[in-house]
């Protein structure tokens, strides 16, 4: 009993706010004034007690807590996985506009081939016209110089036959 009522006197010192008497003591710093008090002894019973009444104040508030704490621990793992999830949605809309972009300059460049072989074919053709006109030339330049040839053929022979021939003695 005399353990509970120094407790309780304890107690109640620190609630209540020192009062000023006017006393010397009083007026000395708090270290001074405070005497050295001899250890308590408390028996078991009463530290079980005390014990039990702590942890019945406390628990509830420190499971409620920790309630609290593993609920937003669940919301914050619930928060992240939704984050990722909204990030690889801009990502995926970011690889779609690229994709979007390849596209477009895919198109670009196939309308540039369309035009190159539209090129190259109508290069072909021309080329095949002057190979066929310039085979056709080249036959009547030969036919030309085959004519010449005659001709000039033709001149000499009629020349060698205007050449007196002396006329044979028998």
């Amino acid at each position: 009993m005399e353990t509970e009522g120094r407790a309780d006197e304890s107690s109640s010192s620190q609630r209540d706010p020192p009062q000023n008497t006017g006393s010397y003591e009083d007026s000395q710093p708090a270290e001074k004034s405070v005497p050295i008090e001899e250890p308590i002894v408390v028996d078991r019973k009463a530290i079980e007690k005390l014990t039990e009444g702590l942890l019945s104040h406390y628990l509830p508030d420190l499971y409620s807590s920790k309630q609290a704490l593993l609920e937003l621990n669940q919301n914050q793992v619930i928060l992240l996985d939704t984050l990722d999830q909204e990030v690889t949605k801009f990502r995926e809309c970011n690889s779609l506009l690229d994709l979007n972009s390849l596209f477009t300059e895919a198109k670009f460049y196939h309308g540039k081939l369309v035009n190159i072989r539209k090129d190259m074919i109508m290069l072909h053709e021309k080329t095949t016209k002057l190979k066929k006109r310039a085979l056709k030339l080249q036959q009547q330049r030969q036919k030309e110089v085959m004519e010449k040839e005659q001709q000039r053929e033709k001149e000499l022979e009629r020349e060698r036959q205007l050449i007196a021939k002396p006329a044979q003695r028998t």
